[in-house]
């Protein structure tokens, strides 16, 4: 007869293994994501075919569902992944054909020298890796079996099609279009101040007030569930970049350089997620001080058209970039909006410094990257032209993106490079000042409304 002592003690095995093989299928997936063909292969659904480019999108929805089954417990989630994912892997394993081969032509010195850096993942690595994230998901649905036994509720179903949407790969639609085909001044094709800006703009707003109004009327433990789902859609969709950005390239970027994150927007994905999975408050006030104003700034203006290219408007550049930058605004804003942290104007204080880190290692960090570039040559000896020397302008602290020039009277030599440390210190207070303008009109919002309750109590 088996004690109850016996039966805690297969539990705790279980539960420890399965968050050991999560945590395991998360790390090769966020390695994996710097290979080529990670992403590649969703804009190329005739090359490399439809079935197994439907159960690698399956597998991208294992990374939303697995987490919430094991590490919170979503047993809706779980149901999906002991249920459907199999199959998918399955089919995965056979029908992965030419997927590691996947690559990119380098048709100049700069694309020969560049692409030494990005290559960084050997083939035989990315096979192992492919194949192991592959087992490891068939026994963490062997011991979702063994956890909660073969038992499934129909309505866990219903979830599968969000968690599929949640985690679509946003260069699926490249199947249908070939994006050289659109001319610059193509009306589908996706610029600052044009009726598509104002379309972005309505779309941060409407997402935020159905989330607000969504998760408004759950209780805490659900409220908390649905955000963590959230936070863990948008480090899949933040990191379907690194992919892109080493084959196709995003916006203007294509090196692996690019991937840093070091933009105000990019370091705040990590942040937010960890204050929404941690509910901190250091992390809260840091999410909403300073990664809501930056994530909220950029629908105001996109960029200047000679330093971006955000493609058409169903072309992988701008659905990532809005996916990305409205998801985070609302898990910034949520916590607050939902009473479950009161932000305070003394709690400014770390999120400033916070930034003034944040900044001051952008700035160096883009100085030895460009410095290192200078060094940089194929094996014939040619080294990167000067006017293609690499700016990865990390926080935009080596492109002006003020509204003003900036004179060069005060730099400082970093290695190679002369950063304009006046500069730096502008953009800094200039982003500083709209972190305190966001703050003010929240303030402004909370005397609106306790007036508005004031009036009808």
């Amino acid at each position: 007869m088996v004690t109850m002592k016996e039966i805690s003690g297969r539990e705790k095995g279980i539960r420890a293994a399965l968050i050991a093989m999560t945590a395991a299928v998360l790390a090769i997936a966020f390695v994996l994501t710097f290979s080529i063909s990670d992403y590649h292969i969703f804009a190329r659904a005739g090359e490399y075919g439809v079935v197994f480019v439907l159960s690698q999108w399956v597998k991208k929805s294992a990374l939303l569902l697995v987490p919430m089954a094991v590490f919170f417990g979503s047993r809706k989630c779980a149901d999906i992944a002991k249920w459907v994912l199999p199959a998918f892997v399955l089919v995965s394993w056979a029908t992965y054909g030419d997927y590691f081969y996947a690559s990119r032509s380098a048709d100049s010195v700069t694309d020969e020298v560049l692409y030494l850096f990005d290559d960084i993942l050997p083939l035989p690595l990315e096979a192992a890796l492919f194949f192991a994230e592959n087992g490891l998901l068939v026994l963490i649905c062997i011991l979702l079996f063994a956890r909660d036994g073969a038992g499934a509720s129909p309505r866990s179903f219903l979830y599968f099609a969000p968690a599929l949407a949640a985690c679509v790969p946003l260069n699926i639609f490249g199947n249908f279009f070939d994006i050289n085909d659109f001319p610059a001044d193509d009306p589908l094709r996706f610029y600052s101040f044009t009726p598509w800006h104002g379309v972005a703009v309505l779309l941060l707003a409407g997402v935020t007030a159905v989330c607000y109004l969504w998760l408004k009327g759950r209780s805490p433990s659900e409220r908390e569930r649905l955000l963590a789902a959230m936070a863990i859609t948008l480090l899949v969709q933040y990191h379907s970049k690194d992919s892109v950005v080493l084959g196709d390239g995003y916006n203007v970027y294509t090196t692996i350089f690019s991937c840093v994150p070091l933009f105000i927007c990019n370091i705040g994905v990590y942040t937010v997620a960890l204050s929404v999975f941690f509910k901190t408050r250091t992390l809260y006030s840091i999410a909403f001080f300073v990664h809501a104003a930056g994530a909220i700034s950029v629908f105001f203006y996109f960029g200047r058209d000679d330093i971006s290219n955000y493609g058409i408007i169903f072309g992988y550049s701008i659905l990532y970039f809005l996916t990305t930058h409205i998801l985070l605004f609302v898990l910034c804003v949520m916590p607050t909006s939902l009473g479950m942290y009161k932000f305070r104007m003394r709690d400014c204080i770390t999120p400033l410094i916070y930034y003034c880190v944040v900044i001051v290692s952008a700035a160096v960090l883009s100085a030895v990257v460009t410095s290192a570039s200078m060094g940089w040559h194929t094996a014939d000896g040619e080294y990167l032209p000067s006017d293609e020397l690499l700016l990865p302008n990390y926080a935009f602290t080596q492109i002006n993106h003020l509204p003003f020039e900036v004179p060069d009277v005060w730099k400082v030599t970093v290695w190679r490079y002369d950063v304009n440390i006046l500069y730096v210190v502008l953009l800094y207070l200039f982003y500083a000042s709209m972190f305190f303008a966001f703050a003010g009109l929240y303030h402004a919002w909370l005397a609106v409304r306790r007036k508005l309750a004031r009036r009808s109590a």
